[in-house]
């Protein structure tokens, strides 16, 4: 996983949680890298599950709320860096169609070793859309967040059903309720 993932969990934790909570959460899983995190650099996911697992010990928060506010809260600041992938989409659905076949090219061309689920959306109707997310990760959870956070920054609002699939596929289906 890319370190500025880690940095943006961290920046999360701070605004929440206050930074005396990332300390804690660095000492209590005493991590691999050591708690320090290059944007550029790769790191095993494993260590920023073993943060959201202790951040849900010290917070009560379950771990799949914090997972899904992780990916609300990065979805505004990956528009933020990256707003050639936002722009020339205006609506939810036509940006996640673009997501696999486009941004995460793009993405593996700044990051060529960059490991990314597999997404593929597949529109049902005019509001309704599957999303079938993959990944041996098991973060079906913040790419939950992520979807939800997509959808903020186009100002639908949407009712999300996640479905099991199988141990590392879960489908969204995407409905949406009311566009702002």
């Amino acid at each position: 996983m890319k370190g500025i993932v880690f940095a943006e969990f961290a920046e999360l934790v701070e605004s929440k949680f206050g930074t005396d909570m990332v300390d804690t959460l660095i000492e209590k899983t005493n991590p691999p890298s050591g708690g320090v995190y290059v944007a550029t650099g790769t790191y095993d996911h494993s260590e920023l599950v073993a943060m959201v697992v202790e951040l849900s010990k010290q917070t009560q928060v379950p771990v799949p709320d914090l997972l899904i506010s992780f990916g609300k809260f990065l979805m505004p600041r990956f528009r933020a860096s990256f707003p050639q992938f936002f722009d020339p989409h205006h609506r939810l659905f036509d940006f996640l169609e673009s997501v696999h076949g486009y941004i995460h090219i793009e993405v593996r061309k700044l990051y060529p070793d960059a490991m990314l689920p597999t997404l593929s959306c597949q529109r049902v109707s005019d509001n309704r859309m599957d999303v079938i997310y993959n990944s041996s990760r098991h973060l079906g959870d913040f790419g939950r967040g992520l979807i939800e956070g997509a959808a903020e920054q186009y100002r639908t609002k949407v009712r999300i059903n996640p479905v099991a699939v199988d141990n590392d596929t879960i489908r969204f289906e995407v409905e949406i309720v009311d566009t702002r």
